[in-house]
């Protein structure tokens, strides 16, 4: 998906809980893209300064104008599984295939891990 001329990106999987609905979810995840200096000019897969995407919500599937869950791409994009992978390697998705599964079908591209814990007060394993 998209353009393979872009130039290079630091790319990160995070798990989180929230009782927001999707909807409101997607909106708090724009605003703290544009407080970061995300310039939404209607380009697609365009470089950027920040891009929060919402892959997964448990095992449901979202089909709205503005939110698609599972994300479109997600069984594609070396550098979403990858680090997918790292989080949750058990993951099934909503259709029933397994994150596992899904790896073994996509290439690495050049992706690497730059590093393994990150400090934020306390090592984060």
């Amino acid at each position: 998906m998209g353009p393979q001329d872009q130039p290079d990106y630091v790319n990160a999987v995070a798990e989180i809980a929230s009782s927001l609905a999707p909807m409101a979810l997607l909106s708090r995840l724009q605003k703290i893209e544009h407080l970061r200096g995300r310039n939404r000019d209607g380009g697609r897969w365009t470089a950027r300064t920040l891009d929060l995407d919402i892959l997964l919500i448990g095992n449901e599937i979202i089909q709205m104008p503005d939110l698609l869950v599972p994300h479109p791409g997600i069984k594609e994009r070396e550098f979403v599984l990858y680090p997918l992978h790292e989080i949750a390697p058990d993951l099934q998705f909503p259709c029933g295939n397994s994150l596992k599964s899904v790896l073994k079908k996509v290439s690495r591209n050049g992706l690497f891990v730059i590093e393994k814990e990150i400090k934020w007060g306390k090592e984060l394993k």
